[in-house]
């Protein structure tokens, strides 16, 4: 009689944590099946180098599914529609995660299991976000081999090393340094010296020119949205995903979309990283240009409001919170005349919107700004009057400074 256990699809990067699971799942028993989500951030060379790794630790079957997609209509999109950024700084660059677990489930019906497997530590917030989609998709199984360890094991990437060396499974010295991931939407590294709040070495410059190296002169290129979404770029119709490949590539040569964040995490804990995200920076700046011009005030003031919550709830691990799914649904809304083209100029490591042009701005051709106006005077003061009434009148009323008494 077999004691062997059901097998378990694993959550699979070719990193150090997904490397030690490999192994460590086998040992206890499981047939492992690696589903690899290149969600945009590996070249073909990568793909294979992970697909060999899968197979040289001990994986049954290895799958590759690409996500690029996916990551570009459920989170780019929105997220350049909404315009905001957690914690005003974070471009929620980890959000491929949900399109990891969401195709890992569907690869786990197809192979008849109900076990599911990630590399997350108890440490971060990653954790939140798979164990969370898991849970609001259907009911699986979750096993965590980190999680696992990391009570009798610290440090516990120095214990992962070690525990794939001693089984003769070489470790890349920068996984074993850095925990690094790259999708589509940009770059993060976290651990060593950026988890002692000191400077990050030279290894995390991955998408952003160092500045010793940015082009002399400046770069423009121009966007052209549809409903808020990016479709052309130089005048070219691209995939969304092609767009923001070739803008991490072009903006990121001139080192724009480099930042160092320090954020609260959902577990109470500080977490710093060093992000790179060029074509998110591009694209939020450009459609930022093109939307304030063409909404009205009171769009303009309310959405940000919408939109920090379903950042906030995409960061804390609830992508398929019936909320986020309802705030999405006005984000989108609000995009039904953002039509129209920005052109962007680099400068010195950032980058500015330098001209905008649609049909949808609202623009009153007898009227411009400190300049002309269609009103007259008499009409401006007595507006000025009305406006402030309520002030006015509180001022008469309980006047701030006291009313100098009859000398």
């Amino acid at each position: 009689m077999s004691t062997r256990k059901p097998p378990v699809v694993l959550a699979f990067s070719g990193g150090l944590d997904t490397s030690f699971c490999v192994p460590y799942l086998r040992e206890r028993g499981h047939d492992v099946i690696t589903l690899f989500v290149d969600t945009g951030g590996v070249d073909p060379a990568e793909r294979a180098y992970i697909e060999a790794r899968a197979r040289e630790l001990g994986a049954v079957e290895h799958v590759t599914h690409d996500g690029a997609q996916a990551i570009w209509d459920s989170v780019v999109v929105p997220l350049v529609i909404g315009g905001q950024l957690y914690q005003d700084v974070y471009p929620l660059l980890v959000s491929d995660r949900y399109i990891i677990v969401e195709q890992s489930l569907a690869l786990a019906d197809a192979r008849g299991t109900r076990l599911f497997a990630h590399g997350c530590t108890g440490m971060g917030n990653d954790q939140v976000r798979f164990d969370q989609t898991v849970r609001s998709l259907g009911d699986y199984d979750i096993l965590a081999p980190i999680r696992d360890i990391q009570a009798e094991h610290a440090p516990v990437r120095a214990y992962e090393a070690a525990f794939l060396q001693a089984r003769g499974f070489p470790v890349r010295a920068k996984t074993a340094r850095y925990s690094i991931n790259v999708n589509l939407l940009g770059v993060t590294a976290s651990g060593s010296e950026i988890d002692e709040f000191e400077a990050p070495g030279d290894e995390t410059w991955q998408l952003c020119a160092h500045p010793s190296t940015w082009p002399r002169e400046p770069l423009r290129l121009t966007l052209d949205f549809e409903h808020g979404e990016a479709v052309r770029l130089d005048g070219e119709a691209l995939p969304g995903p092609e767009i923001l490949r070739r803008l991490n590539t072009m903006l990121g040569a001139h080192g724009v979309g480099r930042g160092i964040y320090t954020g609260d995490t959902t577990i109470g804990l500080k977490g710093r990283i060093v992000f790179e995200a060029p074509g998110i920076i591009g694209l939020m700046t450009a459609h930022r240009a093109l939307e304030e011009a063409i909404l009205t005030s009171h769009q303009n003031s309310f959405k940000p409001q919408v939109a920090r919550k379903w950042v906030d709830l995409v960061y804390r691990g609830f992508f398929f919170e019936p909320l986020k799914r309802d705030l999405e649904a006005f984000l989108r809304a609000s995009q039904r005349v953002v039509h129209g083209s920005v052109t962007l100029e680099t400068h010195g490591g950032a980058v500015l919107p330098v001209a905008v042009r649609s049909p949808h701005i609202l623009r009153n051709k007898h009227a411009v700004y400190a300049q002309s106006a269609d009103w007259s005077a008499t009409e401006a003061e007595g507006f000025i009057r009305l406006h402030g009434m309520s002030s006015t009148l509180s001022a008469r009323v309980n006047p701030v400074r006291p009313v100098p008494k009859d000398s």
